[in-house]
């Protein structure tokens, strides 16, 4: 596997291409006690800017912990097409009734009660840092790569890591 730092433009359009293509995500918050709050979420849009939007409730524990300590950790999961990204930033809860109509789709009535829910508010994360690994083909093909290496004695090009640096 290379390495391959992005930085700035190049980084934003990292988080953007990983953070879609894996979607679901670990958010963790409350870094100031062990362990910390962790919770599952689903990535609404990553915005030109390289901002990730969720919708979470006003009541949660991770919006209290947003609240209380504006940090938060990301952490992409996506083993079928061996593609991780974690990135760490700024975390800002919105309330924005054109933000939160921007985000909000159908599936969402199964937690609020349509875009105009007391309840609702949007977490934006501000990325400053991160970190992914980008394979460029799913577990069997790298097997097979790394299978092939063995025969020629080539090292295999099984994709990229590197880090992500949005400063």
């Amino acid at each position: 596997m290379s390495t391959k730092n992005v930085f700035k433009e190049d980084a934003k359009s990292k988080i953007k291409e990983l953070a879609e293509s894996i979607g679901m995500v670990m958010l963790g918050t409350n870094f100031s006690h062990q362990p910390i709050h962790v919770v599952s979420m689903s990535t609404k849009k990553v915005d030109d800017m390289g901002a990730i939007w969720f919708l979470s409730g006003k009541d949660s524990s991770h919006n209290m912990h947003i609240e209380d300590e504006a940090r938060a950790q990301l952490f992409y999961s996506d083993p079928n097409s061996m593609e991780f990204m974690t990135v760490y930033g700024d975390a800002f809860i919105r309330t924005d009734a054109h933000i939160l109509k921007d985000l909000y789709k159908k599936a969402d009535d199964i937690w609020f009660n349509g875009p105009d829910d007391a309840n609702l508010t949007a977490i934006q994360i501000k990325p400053t840092e991160g970190y992914y690994w980008d394979t460029k083909s799913n577990s069997l093909v790298a097997l097979f790569e790394a299978g092939m290496t063995l025969l020629s004695g080539d090292k295999p090009d099984l994709g990229q890591e590197g880090a992500i640096d949005v400063g």
